[in-house]
Formats: structure tokens, sequence, C-alpha cells
């Protein structure tokens, strides 16, 4: 590769928009015009029922379709460095290090029971027609009728559901269907998080050091400039510090705390009881 790869992980509603775009405002920096590749990624084992792939799944042919992928889109953009972010991704970092071992990483980790009451909402979220059709344009044509008709089933679920969700949101880990049917949605999301966070840090304790970069959601909107010089820095990306400066105009810390005031005392008290252990590992209050 001719340029360098940047895999973005981090849980659903922690950081990875934020992040990803505000590294892509720097010369020679681009991502997809969408807001994830996870057809891209799954092409090849799309009947997997989770997003959780071991490195078996890395077979030739899905490492070549997938490589061909991201060489194609960092040649028509003209870029020295690719971001990719697709939350569905932390749930098998040794697979994408298989696909892309040319890699680097940025781990952004956020308070998980704030990221819980945000993405509460995504599981209720309205019909938006143009964001779908931004991601289409990424899905592999063959792909095309599965992802269409799981859509559609999963909008009609939606419209029949008693607490007027979709049949699945983010990233697919293993247990999902179980998880719905024995716990509140709040507490499936919390799962989610968890599931995302705990694999991403076992799959990076066995990589080297300068191939990660890690990151604090609360850090980083609390102290952006700063913030993003080190992750800059570390990534050895080319800047200017008034650039920088401009980059991050936007960043602001008031969502830190919103998604635990949106959860009522009992959901806070089920929540913060299933992710005690992995709140405490990154310093957060449980």
């Amino acid at each position: 590769m001719n340029y360098q790869p940047i895999v973005i992980i981090g849980a659903p509603r922690s950081g990875t928009n934020m992040l990803r775009d505000v590294l892509c405002e720097f010369q020679g920096v681009g991502t997809w015009p969408c807001d994830e590749i996870n057809y891209i990624w799954r092409h090849g084992n799309i009947r997997s029922e989770t997003d959780e792939y071991t490195i078996e799944m890395a077979r030739p042919d899905v490492k070549k379709f997938i490589r061909k992928e991201f060489d194609q889109f960092a040649k028509q953009e003209n870029l020295n460095f690719l971001i990719e972010k697709t939350c569905a991704n932390s749930l098998r970092v040794p697979f994408v290090d298989q696909v892309v071992p040319e890699a680097k990483y940025i781990f952004i980790v956020r308070d998980g029971v704030d990221a819980v009451g945000s993405a509460t909402l995504r599981w209720k979220a309205k019909l938006d027609i143009p964001y779908i059709l931004k991601k289409v344009r990424y899905v592999p044509w063959s792909d095309l009728p599965y992802y269409g008709f799981r859509y559609i089933g999963s909008r009609i679920y939606k419209f029949f559901s008693k607490e007027q969700r979709l049949s699945f949101w983010g990233p697919q880990f293993n247990g999902l269907n179980e998880a719905l049917d024995k716990y509140s949605l709040e507490e499936v999301c919390a799962l989610q998080w968890q599931r995302c966070v705990d694999l991403s840090e076992d799959a990076f304790q066995k990589m080297s050091d300068d191939k990660i970069v890690r990151v604090k959601y609360e850090d980083f909107v609390s102290n952006p400039v700063d913030e993003l010089t080190r992750i800059l820095q570390e990534l050895h990306i080319p800047f200017e510090t008034i650039r920088a400066k401009e980059a991050v105009k936007s960043v602001t810390s008031r969502s830190i705390g919103k998604g635990r005031k949106a959860l009522n005392d009992g959901q806070l008290k089920a929540v913060s009881g299933l992710l005690s252990e992995t709140l405490q590992r990154y310093g957060y209050d449980s």
C-alpha cells in the first residue's frame, strides 16, 4: 500500500464519527462518503449471524475483495491516509488486522453508561432515506437482495414492536437475540457496548503498542486541541497547529453525562450492574 490505512475502533455512540470527521479535515486524509462500510467488511461472510468474525474467515478471496476496495478508494481520492470507521470492527479486530496488517488503530472509549443512553435512541430511530442511500452505494451488488430483505424485515418488526424498536441495530454480537429476549433494551445496549470494548481490548493487548493510539472520549472533547495534536503526532499525519485548532472548533463536551441523565434510576442501576467491571477498567463510575 502506498497509503496508510487507519482504522478507528470503538463501540457505538463513543465518538467514532466525531473523531473520523476531525481527522479528515487534514490534507491527504479521507474516508468513504458514508457513515460505515460494514457491507464491504461482511462480503463473503454475509450469512454469518454475527459480526464476530474469526481470523479463519479472512479467506484469500475475502481479503482480496476488501483490500481492493481500500486501494481503489485511496487511489481515487489521492489519499496518503485512509480513515476507516465501522463500529462492528470492534468485535473482530484480529480479522481486520489479518485483512489489513498495515493498518494502525485508534481505540476510542467512552463512559459505557453514557453510550447506552445514546444508543437506545438509535434502536428507535425513524427511517432516514438519505442516510440509507449513501450506504447502499457501497453494498456489493451480489449482496443487495440479502440486505434488502433484512432491512425491510427490521422495519416491519419495528412497526409491530411494543418497544417501537428495530429487530437489530449496531454491531451484532454473539448472543444478541438471546439478550433481546431476556433483557430490557437499555441492558442490551449495555451488553453491546461491553462486548465491543472487551473484545477490542483483548485483541489490542496482543498487538504492538506502536500500532495503537488510545483515546478517551471525555478527554478528547474536554481538551480537543491537545488530544488531536497527540493523535496526529502518533500517526505521523503532517499538520499545522492553526489547522488543528480549526478542525476541532465544533467539538463540545456538552454530551458528557447526557446519556446517564436519559436513564431513570432503575435503568441506571441495571446497566451499571452489568458494566461495573468494564467501567472500572477504564476509570469510570459504575
